[in-house]
């Protein structure tokens, strides 16, 4: 009898729960951007007072189930967008849709809350960023990335070298970029492992930057040790606009947007507009750069469903360039060159980059996100350089030619889920990635005055496949607490055919490596955080390097933790600060007389990063970065075991204005610390402290720029290398700092008009 009336009760119960449930109603919505029409992602949505909040999909959406009928007072808020509060009612069994419009406002820091929802994603370079800093190219916009350095030392045509997190990265070796999800290393390359050049991007159509440090992101895969960047290009124009710039050294570039569709478009859910830059300049050095380049881009965005959204891009990129290269300190000092001089004037280069890029998103009624990308780019690059100039060659010189036509093509897919279960949340993702380089005429030749050949020490063709699988977990156990785990599987083959052994000979090898990722971020309230971020890497070495060694070493892995906080002490200030370490199984030592970089042995990093932002007034920010390392390798004997070139210790920062008035700028410095050139710390590169001003005047129609590179024209060396060689008529070669020299004053004038 007892038995029965328990098992009355707990149907009766069952029955109430249902009936309870039954009479819930459900809020839905879209937020979009209200000039653009487009759907905006990302964007924080909390019911206000009850501690529920979301992030919208990709496609602008979000959902709230299980609600009491009752009003209930809606929050939207995005970085960049004003606050927007709606009054919603909810009724018993109906599904409420609603649709909200955010407009772009400045920023105030005061509305920014350090949330579980948005873990760490605070890494975000904005627009905002990008228009009040002085950009020259699209590579510069990688300054913006804390820490982040950049040199070029090959007259603005060729990829800048990068230092980042106690690494010289090279030109790309260790750190994962991206266009719209398009790769931008070039993986065994003439001229070096990882080689990123942003160039074909037009920096006016940069929307944003996310990036992370570290390798603890399931869905970036190689090179992506020291961290990663993924630039977001504009998916419409808010108007046309055309630009003309001019400045010193005879430096001119003309840029071009038009929008293809205008208003009658957005209304119908589509954009597309068509982009054009050209930019010349003989630049500072003694010997006239002549530098050229031709930027193309076309772009369309569609709703072709309800639920699904398809952007096609099409771009191409055109560049060529004199150069003066790296000039040896004892040449200055003598007298035989100026500061801006050149010991080998025929040094240049070519290079052009076609693109195409389809992305392909799909949110299901039951809230399943699809992605589907597929890329393709035919790229050509020929350099010219002379490092040690009379070191192996003394009638000819040791000028190389780095020469290559590479076919790049890939595909990008993931499937991602959203579960509530109890009180906890899990967004699930599997993914799947695939990319060929195939690459014709692979080149290095001594040559002199870029006409002849005198000999070639490599040529062939790679062919190189990277194929991977991954799964990613992020499971919202509170408002407070939320765990990031994820693993990824990276299947490589690399193949060679070297051509210059009759018959041509190709060796073939093959390897896999697992990294898996574990990610922690605890929110103490809205204004701290702490999160632990943890994870296993990975680098792939040149093609042409590991079948030589019969594929020792293809994938070196590099195993990483970040302990960090992000606080808001008062409103106005957002501090983001992290103690790091790498390990990595292999470092790559640069090899001046080669031109080259080759493996080395095993490495550790360890350091501090810090940044603040503060709002001073409603017009004037302020912010700082500060960043150390101490970069070693574990193969050598201590006072041997200096990494060449490594940052030490740098910081940035500056001053931001924005007022309503259409007066904004920047005054801002970057400082980088001596650090050692070779293993003993024998040579030093010597640190620079450079400063740059930015200033623009905003009316509906214009906007009119003044834009200054090195302010107080402070004489600085922008890359440095310790090499050996020997001038002509030198008895014997010397090893001393090789250095190019970093910009003077460098003025430019700017004119936008919209329409």
């Amino acid at each position: 009898m007892m038995a029965k009336n328990i098992l009355t009760t707990l149907i009766i119960g069952l029955l109430t729960l249902q009936v309870a449930y039954a009479h819930l109603g459900t809020l839905t919505g879209i937020v979009f951007d209200g000039n653009t029409h487009l759907p905006l992602r990302d964007v924080t949505v909390q019911l206000v007072g009850l501690g529920k909040a979301t992030l919208t999909d990709e496609l602008g959406r979000y959902r709230f189930d299980g609600l009491v009928a009752s009003p209930y007072k809606v929050e939207f808020s995005h970085i960049g967008y004003g606050t927007v509060t709606q009054e919603i009612a909810i009724t018993d069994d109906q599904t409420t849709h609603v649709q909200t419009a955010l407009t772009v406002a400045p920023v105030n820091l005061s509305s920014v809350t350090v949330s579980a929802l948005k873990a760490n994603t605070q890494q975000l370079i904005s627009s905002l960023d990008i228009r009040l800093r002085p950009i020259t190219n699209s590579q510069e916009i990688l300054r913006l990335v804390p820490g982040l350095f950049i040199g070029q030392h090959a007259g603005g045509g060729k990829a800048e070298q990068i230092f980042l997190r106690g690494f010289d990265l090279d030109h790309g070796t260790d750190i994962r970029l991206t266009v719209d999800g398009m790769p931008v290393n070039m993986v065994s390359h003439a001229h070096g492992q990882g080689y990123a050049d942003l160039h074909f991007v037009i920096p006016e159509l940069v929307e944003s930057v996310d990036f992370k440090k570290g390798p603890y992101t399931s869905d970036k895969g190689n090179l992506a040790t020291a961290g990663w960047a993924d630039f977001r290009t504009r998916t419409t124009l808010d108007r046309s606009f055309a630009k003309l710039e001019m400045g010193q050294y005879d430096t001119y570039r003309a840029v071009a947007g038009i929008d293809l569709l205008g208003q009658k478009g957005k209304s119908n859910d589509q954009s597309a507009f068509l982009a054009s830059e050209y930019s010349y300049s003989n630049s500072y050095f003694d010997n006239p750069q002549h530098f050229k380049r031709v930027n193309v881009v076309g772009k369309y965005h569609s709703h072709i469903a309800p639920n699904t959204n398809l952007t096609l891009t099409a771009s191409t990129f055109w560049s060529k360039w004199n150069h003066s290269g790296q000039i040896p300190d004892r040449a200055v000092e003598s007298g035989l060159i100026g500061w801006f001089g050149s010991i080998d004037p025929t040094e240049g280069g070519e290079t052009s980059r076609s693109n195409l890029n389809a992305q392909l998103v799909t949110v299901t009624p039951k809230n399943h996100t699809i992605k589907n990308q597929f890329y393709y780019s035919n790229y050509n690059f020929e350099l010219y350089s002379n490092f040690t100039f009379f070191l192996n060659d003394s009638l000819n010189g040791d000028q190389i030619r780095q020469k290559e036509h590479r076919n790049l093509f890939g595909y990008n897919g993931s499937y991602a889920t959203q579960t509530f279960i109890g009180q906890t949340h899990w967004t699930t993702t599997f993914g799947a990635q695939y990319r060929q380089d195939i690459t014709h005429g692979t080149e290095l030749s001594h040559t002199k005055n870029r006409v002849e050949t005198l000999n070639q020490i490599q040529y062939g063709n790679v062919n190189e496949i990277n194929a991977a699988l991954y799964a990613d977990e992020v499971v919202q156990v509170s408002s407070r607490f939320s765990i990031n785990a994820g693993v990824r599987i990276d299947y490589f083959r690399s193949q060679y055919a070297d051509l210059l052994i009759n018959p041509a000979s190709t060796r073939r090898v093959s390897q896999a490596i697992v990294s898996p990722k574990l990610n922690f971020y605890y929110t103490v309230n809205p204004h701290f955080q702490l999160y632990l971020n943890t994870g296993k890497g990975f680098h792939s070495n040149d093609a042409r390097v590991v079948t030589a060694q019969n594929g020792r070493e293809i994938l070196p892995g590099a195993y990483g933790a970040d302990l960090g906080i992000i606080i808001k002490p008062i409103p106005q200030l957002l501090i983001n600060a992290a103690a790091w370490y790498l390990y990595m199984k292999q470092e790559f030592v640069y090899v001046g007389d080669e031109g080259v970089v080759e493996p080395s042995g095993r490495s550790r990093r360890q350091g501090i990063d810090l940044s603040a932002r503060y709002q001073l007034t409603k017009s004037l920010f302020a912010d700082i970065d500060l960043n150390t390392a101490t970069p070693r390798s574990l193969d050598a004997e201590t006072g041997q075991n200096y990494l060449p070139l490594a940052p030490v210790f740098t910081s940035t920062g500056g001053l931001s204005l924005q007022t309503v008035y259409g007066l904004s700028g920047s005054l801002r410095y970057r400082y980088m610390a001596d650090r050692p050139a070779n293993e003993d710390n024998s040579l030093v590169a010597k640190g620079y402290f450079v400063t740059d001003m930015q200033l623009n005047y905003v009316r509906r129609q214009y906007t009119l720029g003044l834009s200054v590179q090195n302010l107080f024209n402070t004489r600085w060396k922008e890359t440095q290398f310790a090499t050996e060689s020997r001038l002509k008529g030198e008895a014997a070669p010397v090893e001393e700092i090789h250095f190019t020299p970093g910009t003077p004053f460098f003025a430019r004038l700017s004119l936008t008009y919209f329409w």
